[in-house]
């Protein structure tokens, strides 16, 4: 009787294992492959084709409004209270109006932002925060076009997606309530917080990193460049803390690390691939728009506006590129708009960002 189970149990296990390979679709979906580096490092991004075409789909800019009719007066000669596009004509003006209209509240229209009974009153707080977007955007096509947004150049849509509100916004994260009262020192980790992937890693990596006025503050040095150390080094949580803003820059592009490392010289400049030096720059731009612009805006936004620490809504590498690695797969979306290339307030001007230095041994 055993042996006849047993036999029964091999036979039924046999035509189920056939069953699955030959039903449940386990053959290897098409794949497409991205190199990113010299051939023989593995430096390439793999995907499936139908994961690939979904994430393009998704990042796909809107048609430009039709041209302005060229000529006529002035947009601060039309209408009062113009502080930010006072030389662009007024036909320019209504037509960047609707289109920003469109990119970020469609639903609303004109009202998010104005009292249509009063389009030049300043009582609402969206009409303030979009005068300064308007000048952020102006500053990110100009400053920092040399160094990370290239020739395609950023509009509102490029963030906003028709959403008053970004998909990809962050406040500071106030951290787990302590019921002793004592709160524990575990570098933030075990969190599982989507930022760093749900890995157990600090959950606190976008303040530490992504917020300040200085952009060339805390440099990201952890790793060395020697077999063995040679000097004392940093930290292991300064470590940890540098792997969870990696791990939301690769989220963030859709990509993994050999599309801006040689994985065999983590390190080693002359060994990763120019991407590595367009997302050094894209960190600091980041921090530039949250410690110039967004946190500035503190004491404009309503409380309900504000994170769980009275912080504002800050960007991050997601906000823009919403898991592509160029924001809507690469598209020029500048050229349709010039008046949102600049030029740039004085009041906001920055020094230029400099170049990457070489990372001295640790």
């Amino acid at each position: 009787m055993k042996t006849f189970f047993t036999v029964l149990g091999a036979s039924i296990a046999f035509f189920l294992t056939v069953a699955m390979f030959g039903t449940a679709g386990w053959d290897r979906p098409p794949l497409v492959t991205s190199q990113n580096g010299f051939r023989g490092t593995a430096m390439a991004q793999v995907e499936t084709r139908a994961d690939a075409a979904e994430v393009k789909d998704a990042n796909v800019a809107p048609a430009p409004a039709d041209p302005a009719e060229p000529g006529g007066e002035l947009a601060s000669q039309s209408y009062q209270n113009v502080q930010v596009l006072k030389n662009v004509t007024t036909n320019e003006f209504n037509r960047l109006m609707a289109s920003m209209a469109e990119w970020v509240a469609p639903e609303q229209g004109c009202a998010y932002c104005h009292n249509t009974e009063n389009m030049a009153d300043d009582t609402m707080y969206q009409h303030k925060v979009a005068r300064r977007m308007l000048q952020m955007t102006q500053h990110i096509n100009s400053t920092w076009k040399d160094n990370h947004v290239g020739n395609a150049g950023v509009t509102c849509y490029t963030c906003h997606r028709g959403q008053p509100v970004p998909a990809n916004i962050w406040f500071t994260d106030p951290g787990p309530a302590a019921a002793s009262g004592i709160i524990p020192r575990n570098n933030g980790q075990n969190m599982a917080k989507a930022s760093v992937g749900l890995a157990s890693l600090p959950y606190d990596t976008l303040t530490e990193y992504l917020t300040t006025s200085n952009i060339d503050e805390k440099a990201i040095r952890v790793n060395g460049t020697t077999a063995l150390p040679t000097s004392k080094g940093k930290p292991i949580q300064d470590a940890e803390k540098t792997f969870g803003l990696m791990i939301h820059m690769s989220q963030g592009l859709g990509v993994n690390c050999t599309f801006c490392h040689n994985t065999r010289a983590i390190s080693n400049w002359s060994q990763s691939t120019p991407q590595r030096t367009t997302a050094w720059h894209g960190i600091r731009l980041v921090r530039d728009l949250n410690g110039n612009y967004m946190e500035p805006l503190t004491s404009t936004f309503p409380a309900n506006r504000l994170g769980a620490l009275g912080d504002v809504p800050k960007v991050n590498c997601t906000t823009c590129h919403n898991g592509v690695n160029k924001p809507l797969n690469g598209a020029n979306v500048i050229d349709a708009y010039p008046e949102l290339a600049g030029p740039v307030a004085a009041a906001t001007t920055v020094p230029t960002p400099a170049a990457p230095p070489e990372p001295k041994p640790q």
